[in-house]
């Protein structure tokens, strides 16, 4: 019966993901009402591209926080996750736990601020710090949105090599930093939770409460959750949808040319402040190109942009001390200047 109980789970979390998606569209054509109708912006400006991208994203990464949130809580509940993370870290699996992480996160479609959601899922059921940023690495860059729109724009061989070495750097990058054992600048939030959590699925577990009643404290953990990174949420959405439409395309081009020794280090440092999805920067790359940038480069700049920015640094705080921040922000950043001079020497 319990064995019935939990497939029935697994169907209905799985019939669940399409749902989100369908809900994400209805949102965005109800953020697009609200903003260009009700309030009457006009949506070729700047400004009304930006509020309607800050109530969007607030929004729909609030959502995505709670069904993660609540999600995770299920799984906690009805699967050993204290098992998985001791068999991750005990057991030689020789990488390839880097190899699934990295590529989860290229068939998610999600942008950075929205795979945080996921990463704080992860980082709750215990799941080893180094997989985790396999998956929040690879995530953002890797996607069939991005994948389709790169072939139609540079080429299968482009795409062939972007993709392979997003998922590369994951698989790399989240080996790396697992390697340096930073567990221990994980905010005391984060250390809260994870205890919290085992604490309440061996009380479960121990006294075989049924699903039904163990709902109400899921629900109310994830709640818990949202209301805890709110703040975080607000400010660093705010800040990528003050940045949303500005990207100065002519000053990029200017100074990101082959002639010019810094130009890669710079792509880099001016697309952190920067925030995109993949598939809103890839036509800025192309005009780019066009303009003589040449191509590793202004990949490069994407990878900044779509991989590391500053709302995305904000969303971290709440799990992170600024400390981990700059070690995770400053690995990516030097992987991603190494592939953009890989990039002008191949391609």
């Amino acid at each position: 019966m319990e064995k019935i109980k939990k497939n029935r789970l697994i169907l209905s979390l799985s019939a669940g993901l399409p749902a989100l998606i369908l809900l994400y569209h209805f949102l965005q054509r109800l953020v697009n009402y609200f903003t260009y109708n009700l309030l009457g912006l006009n949506p070729d400006s700047h400004f009304g591209t930006s509020v309607n991208f800050f109530f969007y994203d607030t929004i729909k990464i609030l959502i995505l926080l709670f069904v993660i949130s609540s999600l995770m809580g299920v799984i906690n509940a009805y699967f050993p996750i204290e098992r998985l993370r001791v068999y991750l870290t005990t057991r030689k699996l020789f990488g390839l736990q880097y190899v699934f992480a990295s590529f989860f996160g290229a068939i998610t479609p999600f942008c950075s601020c929205s795979s945080i959601p996921l990463f704080i899922g992860f980082v709750k059921g215990g799941i080893p710090l180094g997989v985790t940023f396999a998956f929040l690495i690879t995530s953002p860059l890797v996607n069939e949105v991005a994948v389709a729109m790169f072939l139609g724009l540079f080429g299968w061989k482009t795409t062939l090599i972007y993709a392979g070495s997003g998922i590369v750097m994951g698989i790399v990058g989240g080996f790396i930093l697992g390697k340096f054992n930073l567990d221990r600048y994980l905010s005391h939030w984060v250390k809260e939770l994870q205890a919290n959590s085992e604490k309440e699925a061996e009380n479960w577990e121990k006294e075989k409460t049924p699903f039904i009643d163990r709902l109400p404290a899921i629900i109310k953990e994830g709640w818990d959750i949202v209301s805890k990174v709110l703040i975080y949420v607000i400010i660093g959405i705010a800040i990528g949808a003050a940045m949303h439409g500005y990207v100065p395309e002519n000053f990029f081009a200017k100074y990101l040319s082959a002639e010019r020794w810094y130009a890669m280090p710079l792509a880099v440092l001016a697309g952190v402040p920067m925030y995109a999805n993949a598939a809103g920067i890839i036509p800025v790359i192309q005009v780019f190109v066009a303009k003589g940038v040449p191509l590793g480069t202004a990949l490069a700049f994407m990878m900044a942009v779509v991989g590391l920015s500053l709302p995305e640094a904000t969303l971290l705080k709440k799990v992170m001390t600024w400390k981990l921040i700059g070690i995770f922000f400053g690995t990516i950043s030097i992987f991603i200047i190494i592939l953009g001079y890989l990039f002008n020497w191949i391609l």
